[in-house]
């Protein structure tokens, strides 16, 4: 939730720049009784401020991704990410927005630019052998599964002994899970390696069963709350991988652009070769400098490129798939 909220701070602090340093003048942008506050102050003000160049360096980087992929995010994409948004807060969503400063729709457009900045690193992508390899080593296909969720480990073993006794696992799921998506179907779900329906700590699990088995209890964390959850798996349908790759080509070269996009070496190449086919020229003689560290090869400062990407990822809430 901190993440949230900061991530639309600095979402904030970018689009108040751009609005004020073009052509900033004499002209009051702030008046209160006595006096005013001009626009060219105002641009001077933010350009002292701790972490400008940041914000400059973020939003040359995610106009120029906005400008080239922003046609290939549809309104369907911006909803889901923003509806995954939605849920994953609960309650407190409509307050953290008003917090930041936002409004439904000005929120919609960060996460357009957030899914261009991720459509223009996947643009960048060039994918080896080797890639898919790695990403086969911890490839699981889809599973049919059933899954019972409650907050209390001593619920869940009582809920384990009843299994074990014989229990409809459906007929109990729907009675007693505490997960939204899956009790009214009697816990049925599918999922695969990749899944981020399922905590990491159930796919482990689930992927270890024979048709028919039920796991033991699960310990996993909730990524969203970070609370401690308890789960029960039944595998309805398992499936091995084998040892064909070539049946799995296209997730896997999913799963490989999906890895190569988080690597922060991989974010930076990407983001300087965007900048070169622009040819950003910075008129601005405060600014002049501030994508040198991005330009060369050689750099390896910690640029403005984490903190967007951070943004970029975030706006589908952990929750992306």
């Amino acid at each position: 939730m901190k993440k949230f909220i900061s991530i639309l701070a600095v979402s904030s602090g970018l689009v108040l720049f751009s609005a004020c340093s073009t052509n900033p003048s004499d002209q009051a942008a702030v008046t209160y009784k006595g006096g005013t506050i001009s626009e060219q102050e105002l641009v001077d003000h933010l350009k002292k401020i701790k972490g400008a160049e940041t914000a400059v360096q973020d939003l040359i980087i995610f106009q120029i991704f906005e400008e080239n992929y922003g046609d290939k995010i549809t309104a369907e994409d911006v909803d889901k990410e923003y509806n995954a948004s939605k849920e994953a807060l609960g309650d407190s969503f409509d307050s953290q927005l008003k917090l930041a400063g936002y409004t439904t729709e000005s929120y919609k457009e960060e996460i357009k630019r957030g899914l261009a900045y991720k459509a223009g690193l996947r643009a960048n992508v060039e994918l080896t052998d080797e890639d898919l390899k790695t990403a086969w080593e911890n490839f699981h296909p889809e599973v049919e599964a059933q899954l019972i969720k409650v907050s209390s480990e001593d619920e869940a073993k009582e809920i384990k002994k009843s299994l074990d006794e014989g229990g409809d696992f459906a007929k109990i799921a729907k009675e007693k899970s505490t997960d939204e998506a899956t009790k009214e179907k009697g816990g049925e779900i599918t999922f695969d390696s990749q899944s981020t329906s399922v905590p990491a700590e159930v796919k482990q699990a689930a992927f270890k069963l024979k048709n028919e088995e039920v796991s033991d209890v699960i310990t996993a964390t909730n990524s969203s709350t970070n609370a401690t959850e308890y789960y029960l798996v039944k595998m309805v349908k398992q499936q091995e991988k084998g040892n064909d790759m070539s049946k799995y080509k296209d997730e896997l070269e999913k799963i490989a652009t999906e890895t190569k996009i988080a690597d922060p070496t991989f974010q930076q190449e990407a983001v300087r070769n965007e900048l070169k086919k622009a040819n950003v020229k910075i008129k601005d003689e405060d600014f002049k400098n501030v994508l040198s560290g991005l330009m060369t090869e050689s750099s390896t400062s910690e640029s403005s490129t984490d903190a967007s990407t951070e943004a970029s990822t975030s706006t589908s809430t952990d929750s992306s798939n």
